[in-house]
């Protein structure tokens, strides 16, 4: 097989929200088309560093980043950089299902209105990929004018997937997209995940330990804004290199 290439790189990566740093020298490798977990404690850190890929952080008053935050060898912390372009080629998907007050086609369709992408083929078919590569078409291709809202929380989840997707993004973030689901939909969700690997880059913050250990190809453990081990996800769970790490996943603390 060949070697996969690097996607995301952070070097010495430190964040802050006005004097307070969060984030502290994280310097890791985040391989294409691989599932990276980023695992922790509440308060770690995690959601912040998933959030600066997409530079979601840039929208609360006295937040910085110092560093470089690489994506295919580009600085996305330059002045350079347009944040919408970014944020089309980062797609993110949240806690807590999120779709719109609209239609099922609606949603799917927003981001590309939004881009403007107004030709109704074109908006069909991309709303139909997109749903068949959430793993919704089937349950929902009767019923796209219908209010989004009335979905079920597990499918409102994978819409919101599927919004994502829509824009044809290149990387999916995902904080911690199954926990305000029951197990049946986490399982859902999980299964999503493993076959969207095969086209996309996905960074994902859980709280869930079996879950990482399920779903990912590597995992990062912070802890107080700092990496302590980062590696394939089998080592990280098996022998871990750190008494931390150990730890932490044993249940012995956090």
């Amino acid at each position: 097989m060949p070697l996969a290439k690097v996607k995301i790189k952070i070097s010495d990566f430190n964040f802050y929200y006005g004097q307070v740093k969060v984030i502290k020298g994280v310097s890791v490798e985040m391989l294409a088309k691989n599932v990276t977990s980023i695992i922790g404690p509440s308060g770690c850190g995690k959601s912040t560093l998933l959030r600066c890929f997409n530079r979601m952080n840039d929208l609360i008053p006295g937040a910085r980043a110092e560093g470089r935050a690489e994506i295919e060898g580009v600085d996305i912390l330059g002045p350079q950089v347009d944040v919408v372009e970014l944020r089309k080629r980062v797609g993110m998907v949240f806690q807590k299902p999120n779709p719109f007050p609209k239609s099922i086609f609606d949603n799917v369709a927003y981001g590309l209105r939004v881009n403007d992408i107004t030709d109704r083929l074109i908006i069909e078919k991309r709303v139909e990929q997109s749903l068949r590569s959430a793993a919704l078409w089937d349950e929902v291709k009767d019923r796209l004018k219908d209010n989004a809202l009335n979905l079920s929380g597990g499918q409102q989840q994978r819409l919101c997937v599927a919004r994502a997707l829509a824009v044809e993004p290149e990387i999916l973030l995902m904080d911690e997209p199954a926990s305000a689901l029951d197990p049946i939909a986490t399982a859902r969700i999980e299964e999503l995940i493993v076959e969207l690997k095969k086209h996309y880059t996905i960074v994902i913050v859980t709280h869930n330990m079996q879950q990482a250990a399920r779903i990912s190809d590597h995992t990062a453990f912070l802890m107080q804004g700092e990496l302590v081990e980062y590696g394939k996800t089998s080592d990280i769970f098996t022998k871990p290199r750190k008494k931390l790490t150990e730890d932490y996943i044993t249940g012995r603390f956090g």
